[in-house]
């Protein structure tokens, strides 16, 4: 038998957090089983799905790496399936007409919660015989006896009495399928093996099961995963900042550490912390993730966003960081290679966007110096050390950093000063700020011309002080 997962979300909005990593667990268990992950896009909420939700979650499935073998799937191509299978229920006597009106449904609601009891429908039109002209929806003719029993991968055995469904909705009055029978028809078509979703699906469970049984199918094996909260407990959201995996992109972030990240959100394997893809796929099990919900903690993924910056091929990030440098706005032809630029600030920066803005003066001019560097390191006495080391860097043909850092210490012991009195108003003349990369390197990438236009301009905005 071929292990089939699939992922399969709503395009209703962007990909949260939560649903990339079940789409991760998906994936990996797939991988790791040598079977199959089909992605689905469950689009049948007609007036909240839309074409550019949905190219949000492609292009975050993409961005994540985690590539689908089968689909993309659209459960708005499949009409005809799904009302080929309501009409042979309903032949079956397994489905039914139901006329009740809008008015009856919410009074039987209204009545069974003034006696605490749980609502459902009651079943009025179960029995019914004849043919209506009015409206009507169509209900799965649930067991009335019995119960439903299946093992789930993480929680272990569930049951629920038969006793306690209501007959679900399967078409609308507009024919239009539902939620729960799309779901369960995909399943079956597709030879879905594994479903791995949200805890909060379980109750859908036992309702999905018995329509599939009255379709003659297999049920698949189950495995619900639980949620994640925010640091106070909470469900997480967008109160708890980022939610959409795309904004983890924009705010510079590598896949790999998100990845990471989400893996160990409920998953463990000993006291490791960090892994490779492979490892995740070599290690990964479903049957290990754990039943309590796992809290958010945005401090723990900038450590790891940082361990993948630093470790990672320069090359490889500065492809991330191109990305984020151009949705900045940043012309990156006008500075420095972006693989020099991650060997230069990896070890400084925590995400991509912290680099980039970081790293701006490489690429862009400036018109102020931060406050307090200037105060402390552009005054009278650094005119000058700005000028000694203007006329040594003029004099420079061989623009590196080696020669550059011996043209620093050369001025420090002809001036009798300590090094850093010379670097650190060199570093504030020619990047605005107290803080960036060794200043020999830091000058090789700012480049000739530029450096040596910003020392004189400093020297100026010094002089103008006076």
């Amino acid at each position: 038998m071929t292990v089939r997962t699939r992922f399969a979300p709503s395009p209703t909005g962007y990909l949260h957090v939560g649903g990339a990593r079940t789409a991760l667990y998906c994936w990996l268990y797939a991988h790791k089983m040598q079977g199959k992950f089909a992605l689905r896009i469950e689009d049948t909420d007609l007036e909240r799905s839309t074409p550019a939700h949905i190219q949000t979650i492609l292009d975050a499935m993409e961005w994540l790496g985690l590539h689908w073998d089968e689909g993309p799937f659209y459960q708005t191509q499949r009409f005809d399936r799904y009302k080929e299978l309501i009409q042979k229920l309903l032949d079956e006597g397994k489905a039914y007409r139901c006329y009740c009106s809008k008015e009856r449904l919410e009074g039987l609601r209204e009545c069974q919660l003034a006696n605490k009891d749980k609502p459902r429908y009651d079943g009025y039109c179960r029995n019914l015989k004849e043919f209506r002209d009015c409206p009507y929806v169509i209900r799965f003719r649930n067991p009335e006896e019995g119960s439903v029993k299946f093992n789930d991968l993480v929680h272990g055995p569930i049951e629920f009495q038969n006793c306690e469904l209501d007959d679900l909705i399967i078409a609308r009055a507009d024919g239009s399928p539902t939620y729960n029978f799309c779901v369960v028809v995909d399943d079956y078509d597709m030879g879905i093996t594994h479903v791995i979703r949200g805890d909060d699906h379980i109750n859908n469970t036992p309702r999905q099961i018995n329509i599939l049984k009255a379709l003659g199918a297999e049920p698949p094996q189950y495995a619900h995963v639980p949620m994640i909260l925010g640091d106070d407990g909470k469900r997480l959201s967008k109160r708890h900042g980022a939610v959409d995996v795309m904004l983890y992109r924009k705010e510079g972030y590598l896949p790999e550490a998100l990845l990471n990240y989400l893996v160990r959100l409920g998953w463990s394997h000993g006291d490791q912390e960090i892994f490779s893809i492979e490892e995740m796929v070599n290690l990964f099990d479903i049957k290990d993730v754990n039943k309590a919900p796992a809290a958010f903690n945005t401090e723990k993924l900038q450590w790891l966003n940082q361990h993948y910056l630093k470790t990672s091929d320069p090359h490889r990030v500065a492809q991330y960081l191109k990305w984020n440098m151009e949705d900045e706005g940043i012309d990156i032809a006008r500075g420095p290679d972006l693989t020099e630029l991650v060997q230069a600030q990896a070890e400084r920066c925590k995400t991509l966007h912290e680099m980039v803005e970081k790293s701006r003066f490489f690429y862009e001019e400036f018109d102020e110096y931060d406050e307090k560097a200037a105060q402390k390191n552009l005054t009278g006495e650094a005119v000058p050390v700005l000028q000694a080391v203007l006329n040594r860097l003029e004099a420079l043909t061989d623009w590196k950093a080696e020669p550059i850092h011996q043209t620093i210490i050369d001025t420090a012991e002809t001036l009798a000063l300590k090094l850093g009195k010379v670097a650190q108003p060199v570093r504030v003349a020619v990047t605005g700020g107290a803080i960036s990369p060794p200043i020999d390197i830091t000058i090789e990438m700012i480049g000739r011309e530029r450096t040596l236009r910003r020392m004189e301009k400093a020297i100026e905005f010094i002089n103008s002080q006076d």
